[in-house]
């Protein structure tokens, strides 16, 4: 199965990476296009990947096509490939944030029905810990819903989930990362507060939410159950849980996720 690659940003060249490292996809049949040549050609150079001249010479090699350009010019790139798409009939994937496969689709033509897969990663793809929403549309096979899962696997963990909770997924996994660097920054401060240098600070509280979140994911253990696992009677630890829920923590955390839901679902309606 080769497949082509239309950009070379950040999150295409941690997807790539990925992909030969885990042996998903071989380098020779890994295909990328890029407008600035330059960047390109060091890619190609740097990881055996094949540069194209134009995105028509790689929609002509390839039989899948994942677009990792910004959503404001996938309309554009999409338009102007519209015949090679109708004819080749590559799978098509995008990782462009709120662009509904029903948007892509209408860039491709109504009358030339193409197979869509939409895909949600994250930020932390780039060191192989993304989290990644995956959606076909009805063309889609199974088989390729498991390639595209294979993809995202390679530099993470990938489910797949239906369309209409892709703005909710967005809140707890696409923008959530922020969060969490909020909150180590946080840590840290409140840390430096009371005398602790701010690089030692960040460095203890990140390893500590790191250890947190594989806990969760390597035990059976619900988060509730691992707090309490923590909070000994009388404690320092339930001292500091009181005092965030005094300031509203936990609906404070789900008053964020709400708001990135529905700035999601405002976006897709532009």
């Amino acid at each position: 199965m080769k497949v082509g690659f239309i950009g070379t940003g950040n999150m295409a060249s941690a997807i790539i990476k990925g992909m030969i490292q885990t042996g998903h996809t071989k380098a020779n049949d890994i295909f990328v296009f890029d407008v600035a040549t330059d960047k390109l050609n060091a890619f190609t150079q740097d990881t055996g990947t094949t540069a194209c001249e134009s995105n028509q010479a790689l929609i002509a090699e390839v039989d899948i096509v994942l677009l990792a350009v910004k959503p404001n010019s996938i309309g554009h790139v999409l338009i102007q490939l519209q015949t090679e798409i109708a004819v080749r009939q590559p799978l098509i994937i995008s990782i462009a944030a709120g662009t509904t496969i029903e948007k892509i689709q209408g860039f491709l033509g109504a009358s030339n029905p193409t197979a869509i897969i939409r895909v949600m990663p994250n930020l932390n793809a780039m060191i192989g810990e993304g989290m990644a929403a995956v959606c076909g549309n009805q063309i889609t096979t199974k088989e390729q819903i498991t390639f595209v899962l294979g993809i995202f696997n390679a530099v993470g963990l990938a489910v797949e989930l239906s369309e209409n909770q892709f703005s909710t997924f967005t809140a707890i996994a696409g923008s959530s990362p922020a969060y969490a660097f909020l909150f180590i920054d946080s840590l840290a401060r409140g840390a430096v507060k009371n005398g602790m240098p701010k690089d030692l600070a960040t460095k203890i509280a990140a390893q500590a939410v790191l250890g947190s979140a594989k806990m969760i994911l390597e035990s059976d253990e619900s988060p509730w159950n691992l707090i309490d696992q923590v909070s000994s009677p009388g404690g320092t630890t339930v001292a500091g849980l009181v005092a965030l829920e005094d300031e509203a923590f936990i609906s404070t955390v789900i008053k964020g996720v709400d708001a990135t839901i529905k700035k999601d679902q405002d976006l897709m309606q532009q």
